[in-house]
């Protein structure tokens, strides 16, 4: 996929020079009915989200509901699960060292390490429609209707449409963030929602566009507060130069229709956030994620800051994931090498070969009498805010695609820009812009229309984690709790790892009330802690999970096997798994 985009890029460059006119009076027509629909600037949103919406479940056949694979992802289900039984968090189980894993606190309770914003639009799945991944497919059409309204802030409003357009295509369907429980699209809203207010503000002062900036900064702090604190920083300024500027109306207007209610808004959130944190961790300003990190991990948030000492672990896979691994990418990403990788995991990602043409278009037109005062005022903040945010990606440890998120949105209002000023190049007095602008939405449908043809893809590749992959592929956890949830009574799943186990595939991850569940995933210990458990769930037919047999091996675990058998309980009774 993406060296066909790489050729549709070179075809479509050379034909704007060669033969620019080439269906311009096709193109002239879709483009009136377009611009006449734009218009509609209210219209336009609901039909980019319902669109978004109706799309992503029409390729269901396709893309059915995904299972969680990742780390994240049952993290974030667990969150989901505790929300949707009405609880913050869970008490720490009995015996919990058997049930450390990653993305999951212990102590002082048991709770994803994560923010809360997208285990509630889990939560809301699971509760509406019975599933957390309907809470994936709303918040992807909702993603898509924020951005084309902030980008109906800073551009014309058929420009912005088709960013909406092309939001739908490359981030609202097949990425990830719509086809798992990893998240990107909350920290996508929270961008969209907080960038789109500035401009809104600045022309007409009023409290709802205060409470939509306010609502853009909460779903940034409970979703990705890191990157959201970065991306409101050049908000904040620029809001704040507005006030004071000779533009903005009188102190006493914008202290009650912006400065009251944003303020409002930020409180409350405040005191929201530090009760959840207390709930969960203890202390009313603890994260989570720090809880987390001071259990656990050597490795810092953030690049400038040195290693931890390292802490006692209760199995040696935390050890190595934690002190090894971890501490690996810690150097590596310090390095010049690991920006760059970073930076073309983010290329990637976000624009590939066909959403940078514009960028490219607008260095190569500098020796044909173009100039980059064309470009235009509008575009110094986004530029700036860009900067920013790049610089503070590039200082985190650790880095996914949706770590940026919250700039999505500014990402495609600069990426809009530069197409309107690519769609007035002339290249020896032909409109070879006007080419490429109009190339590059008809390539993006072709290899959509492609990627829903072509079904499943095949293997994942981590170095292009790019928008037409699904992610990992399943390590087989889905379908063997599927078998053990339709056998009678309740189970309970030893795992046993060897010392050369991929981290990446985690096998115990639990619901919240892990008494109550049907099936209980345990890391098997030494033997006397084993045996504890074991008496602790009693009441449970008991299997041994050998993770590392290929395939993985499951049978009766081998202390019980005799009573099981003469119980009759078959040796594999109701599994498929050898």
């Amino acid at each position: 996929m993406l060296a066909l985009e790489f050729i549709l890029v070179l075809v479509a460059f050379t034909t704007a020079l060669v033969f620019p006119n080439l269906g311009s009076d096709w193109f002239g027509k879709l483009e009136r009915r377009f611009h006449d629909f734009a218009r509609r600037r209210t219209l336009s949103v609901v039909a980019v989200g319902v669109s978004a919406l109706v799309l992503r479940a029409a390729l269901l056949p396709v893309l059915p509901i995904p299972e969680p694979i990742v780390h994240d992802e049952f993290g974030y289900l667990l969150a989901a699960d505790t929300f949707a039984h009405g609880r913050l968090t869970n008490p720490t189980p009995p015996m919990w060292v058997h049930f450390e894993t990653s993305s999951t606190i212990l102590k002082p309770t048991y709770q994803s390490f994560a923010q809360p914003a997208q285990g509630l639009t889990l939560a809301l799945g699971q509760v509406v429609a019975g599933h957390p991944f309907w809470g994936v497919w709303l918040s992807a059409g909702l993603m898509c209707a924020a951005i084309c309204w902030m980008l109906q802030g800073w551009l014309p409003a058929r420009w912005a449409l088709l960013g909406g357009v092309l939001a739908i295509m490359r981030y609202g369907t097949f990425a990830y963030w719509a086809d798992s429980y990893w998240g990107g699209a909350m920290g996508a809203i929270g961008g969209a929602v907080a960038l789109g207010a500035l401009p809104r503000i600045k022309r007409a002062p009023c409290v709802r566009n205060a409470l939509l900036m306010g609502l853009g900064l909460a779903i940034l702090a409970a979703s990705r507060p890191y990157e959201g604190v970065v991306l409101s920083l050049p908000v904040a300024i620029a809001l704040f130069a507005w006030l004071l500027g000779k533009q903005s109306p009188a102190l006493s207007i914008t202290s009650r229709s912006i400065v009251l209610p944003l303020s409002l808004v930020l409180v409350l959130l405040g005191v929201w956030i530090s009760y959840y944190c207390w709930r969960v961790t203890g202390n009313p300003f603890q994260l989570p994620y720090q809880v987390e990190r001071q259990q656990y991990a050597v490795v810092p948030y953030m690049l400038w800051q040195p290693l931890r000492p390292e802490p006692a672990y209760h199995n040696d896979l935390a050890k190595r994931s934690y002190v090894h691994d971890e501490v690996w990418a810690y150097h590596f990403y310090r390095s010049p090498l690991g920006v760059i990788l970073k930076l073309f995991w983010l290329w990637v990602f976000y624009l590939g070969p066909i959403l940078t043409l514009p960028f490219l278009t607008l260095m190569l037109a500098l020796p044909f009498g173009f100039s980059w005062k064309d470009i235009g005022r509008q575009t110094r903040f986004l530029l700036l805010t860009l900067a920013v945010t790049l610089a503070g990606l590039v200082a985190e440890t650790f880095w996914a695609p949706h770590y940026f998120s919250p700039s999505t949105a500014l990402m495609l209002a600069l990426l809009l820009l530069a197409m309107r000023c690519t769609s007035r190049w002339k290249f020896y007095g032909r409109k070879s812009g006007l080419f490429l602008t109009r190339a590059i939405p008809a390539i993006c449908v072709f290899l959509f229309v492609l990627r829903a043809t072509h079904g499943p893809l095949a293997g994942y590749d981590i170095w292009t984690q790019a928008w037409y992959q699904r992610g990992p592929e399943s390590f087989g956890r889905a379908a063997l709790l599927s078998e053990l949830n339709g056998l009678p009574g309740k189970q309970l799943v030893m795992v046993r790892y060897q010392s050369g186990h991929n981290l990446l595939v985690e096998w115990v991850h639990n619901e919240a009330d892990i008494d109550a569940a049907k099936v209980v995933w345990a890391r098997e210990l030494a033997p006397s802690e084993n045996e504890r458990l074991i008496k602790y769930f009693a009441d449970r037919r008991v299997w041994l999970l050998e993770a590392d047999e290929k395939p993985p091996k499951v049978t009766p675990y081998p202390r019980l096997q005799d009573e099981q058998i003469s119980a009759g309980t078959e040796e594999r009774t109701g599994l498929s798994h050898p």
